[in-house]
C-alpha cells in the first residue's frame, strides 16, 4: 500500500509540473494580449476589442490564481474558483457600462484595427485552448481554466464578426452588440464557476476532479471540512 501511495505521489508531482508549465505559457499569452487588445480597443473606439481585452485580463488573473492552486487541496482550489467567479462577474458588468458610454458618445470603431488585432488574439487563444485540453479533466481548477480559454476563442470570433459588420454597415452597432455578447459570456461563465465552487465548498463533488480525489482518497468527505488545504 505504501509503495502504491508513493507511486501516486510521484505521478501527481509529475502532473503538477506539467500543469504549472502549461499555465505559465497560457498566463503569459493572456497577459500580453490583454495589453495589445486594451490599447487597440482605445485607439479603435471598439467596445468589442475592449470587452475582449478585459476578458483576457480576467483570464490572466485566473491563470495566475490557477498556478497557486496546482497541487493544493480541494478546499483551497474551491476557494480559488469562487474568487475567479467573483472577478468574472465584475468584469462582465464593467464591459456593459463601457458599451453604453461608447454608444452615447457615438464613435465609429476602426474596423481595420479590430480585424487585425482580433485575428492575433484568436491565434493566441487557439494555442491556449490546445495546451489546456489535455489537462481539463485533472481537477476543478484546470477545468475552469479550459472553460475560460474556450470562451476566449468564441469572443475572438465575435470581434472578427463585429469588424466585418462595422465595415459593411458603417455603423458602431455591430461592435456594441458583440461587446454585449462577450459580456454575457463572461457573466454566464461566472455563474457556472460560482455554482460549481459553492456546490463543492458544501462538500459535494463535481465531475472531472479525479486527481484531486486520488490525492485525498483516504479521507472520504473530510476534505470539505478543511483537510484539503494542508498540502
Amino acid at each position: 500500500m505504501d509503495a502504491c501511495c508513493e507511486t501516486m505521489v510521484e505521478e501527481l508531482t509529475a502532473l503538477h509540473g506539467k500543469q504549472r508549465r502549461v499555465l505559465w505559457i497560457v498566463f503569459a499569452l493572456n497577459a500580453a494580449m490583454f495589453g495589445v487588445e486594451f490599447v487597440s480597443g482605445w485607439i479603435a473606439h471598439s467596445s468589442a476589442l475592449t470587452a475582449d481585452s478585459l476578458d483576457m485580463f480576467g483570464d490572466a488573473l485566473i491563470f495566475a490564481l490557477s498556478l497557486h492552486a496546482v497541487g493544493r487541496g480541494v478546499r483551497w482550489q474551491t476557494g480559488i474558483a469562487l474568487v475567479k467567479g467573483a472577478a468574472m462577474t465584475v468584469l462582465g458588468l464593467t464591459v456593459l457600462g463601457q458599451i453604453v458610454h461608447t454608444l452615447w458618445v457615438g464613435h465609429r470603431p476602426l474596423d481595420g484595427w479590430m480585424g487585425g488585432v482580433g485575428a492575433l488574439a484568436l491565434a493566441a487563444n487557439v494555442a491556449c485552448l490546445w495546451l489546456l485540453t489535455r489537462h481539463r479533466q485533472d481537477d476543478l481548477n484546470l477545468r475552469s481554466a479550459w472553460t475560460c480559454a474556450r470562451n476566449d476563442v468564441l469572443s475572438n470570433m465575435g470581434v472578427l464578426a463585429a469588424a466585418a459588420g462595422v465595415w459593411l454597415l458603417d455603423s458602431p452597432w455591430p461592435d456594441a452588440l458583440v461587446g454585449a455578447a462577450i459580456s454575457a459570456l463572461i457573466l454566464s461563465s461566472a455563474v457556472r464557476v460560482l455554482r460549481d465552487g459553492i456546490f463543492q465548498w458544501r462538500g459535494g463533488t463535481v465531475a472531472g476532479l479525479g486527481h484531486a480525489h486520488h490525492h485525498h482518497h483516504g479521507h472520504g468527505h473530510s476534505h470539505a471540512h478543511g483537510h484539503g488545504a494542508t498540502h
